[in-house]
């Protein structure tokens, strides 16, 4: 009953505020005409549903993050380095950086995904501008070494997050100008590989690898899922994995962290580029099979450092068990698979640009959430990335939700269309 009653009340929710931007639901409307002193009467009847099941999982994964952001980051004020903050301040903002996503969101959803189309190309020349903005001394802000940061008062904007966006939406219109020519390489695949080299030297440069990992294969997807010659595919596939595999080699820091992820219990990483990775482990061992209750967590008191960002997935497993670590991954199955036949029904209306933009976002979403959970259980090497929709985090957010709003539109699009609306 609590669950009819909250799928009730949050079914309104959506629908006032999309009524407030002037998107309401049509069901039994019609227009009419006058011909020859006539009136005719055209059926209009175009079923509005928003997916249900798509935005119940979206908001259990935000809710979920939200209270293990709160319980991974409740005993940060003890560390020297945040003294001067309250228990409360992580979950604060994470609630702020939430309702602002779902306002976004509701923004988001009123423009068609023409709209989006048009301005792909523009999106992408901003996100350059801002990748290089980041790198300028005083602009950008150094945080563990790395420069990834804008400072913009009371939040501070990660330009990679918004790369990621940008480039989906670019490499997709891309895509669908040069469907023509797809099968020649030179004219249709090496434009999309120069625009991911210029993005990768940039991310490189502040150092975010992470970030240049899932633009590459945001891109490589969508290249080949547009049609791209499979032998093609597979030779830029296989650049890529050299040039990560050079990166690695040439950087003494990056082949330690190699290293460690290979031994994490050897004296030599445990208390070094290892430490992470062994506390990440020592938390899911002391979970078990249904944890040890929400709040129980030991790890997160300061033995795995910020918990409530990139090692969130241990704090679930050591408080919630292989049960919790399960329906999380669970979660985002679904949710990828959703996303996933969204984009291949749009495809099947003959609506190419959607299409590879909802399977874009799937693959966006699906793969950094197998990065963070690999990397979390010890099967991938240490990486910053954060678990999508759930790690503290606003810019990320912020964008995860813009991606999931223009979803939810290609399908509102869908239906209209096999509904027999325009």
């Amino acid at each position: 009953m609590t669950a009819l009653l909250l799928n009730f009340s949050i079914s309104r929710l959506l629908a006032s505020l999309l009524g407030a931007f002037g998107l309401r639901e049509l069901r039994s409307d019609s227009t009419q005409t006058y011909k020859n002193n006539k009136v005719i009467h055209y059926d209009t009847k175009v079923s509005f549903k928003l997916d249900m099941k798509l935005i119940w999982v979206i908001f259990t994964l935000l809710i979920i993050g939200l209270v293990m952001v709160y319980s991974a980051s409740i005993a940060m004020p003890d560390n020297p380095r945040f003294a001067n903050l309250t228990s409360t301040y992580f979950v604060y903002r994470h609630a702020l950086f939430i309702g602002l996503a779902c306002i976004l969101s509701v923004i988001a959803f009123q423009f068609p995904l023409s709209f989006w189309e048009k301005i792909a190309p523009w999106l992408f020349v901003v996100s350059l501008l801002l990748l290089i903005a980041v790198l300028i001394p005083n602009v950008g802000r150094v945080v563990n070494g790395a420069r990834r940061w804008i400072s913009l008062g009371f939040i501070s904007f990660q330009p990679s997050e918004f790369v990621k966006f940008a480039m989906l939406l670019y490499v997709s219109d891309y895509m669908v100008r040069k469907m023509d020519i797809k099968e020649r390489f030179f004219v249709a695949v090496i434009p999309v590989g120069i625009a991911v080299l210029v993005v990768g030297l940039l991310l490189l440069a502040e150092p975010d690898m992470g970030a240049f990992m899932v633009i590459a294969v945001i891109a490589m997807g969508i290249l080949f899922l547009g049609g791209v010659n499979a032998r093609m595919f597979f030779l830029i596939a296989a650049l890529i994995v050299a040039a990560f595999g050079t990166m690695i080699a040439t950087s003494e820091w990056r082949r330690e962290r190699i290293f460690a992820y290979l031994d994490p219990w050897n004296a030599e990483h445990t208390l070094g580029k290892g430490y992470q990775l062994s506390h990440s482990l020592i938390a899911f061992g002391r979970g078990e099979i249904f944890g040890v209750g929400l709040g129980g967590s030991i790890e997160k008191l300061h033995w795995l450092p910020e918990a409530h960002t990139d090692f969130l997935l241990a704090v679930i497993g050591e408080e919630f068990g292989l049960i919790g670590v399960a329906i999380v991954i669970g979660l985002f199955l679904w949710l990828t698979r959703r996303i996933m036949h969204i984009g291949r029904q749009a495809i099947a209306l003959d609506r190419l640009f959607p299409g590879l933009v909802a399977q874009g976002v799937a693959i966006w979403l699906g793969f950094q959430a197998f990065i963070n959970i690999g990397v979390n259980l010890g099967a991938l090497p240490t990486k910053g990335l954060t678990l999508p929709l759930m790690s503290y985090g606003g810019t990320a957010i912020l964008f995860n939700a813009l991606a999931l709003a223009i979803v939810l539109r290609i399908d509102y699009e869908n239906k209209q269309l096999m509904r027999g609306g325009r």
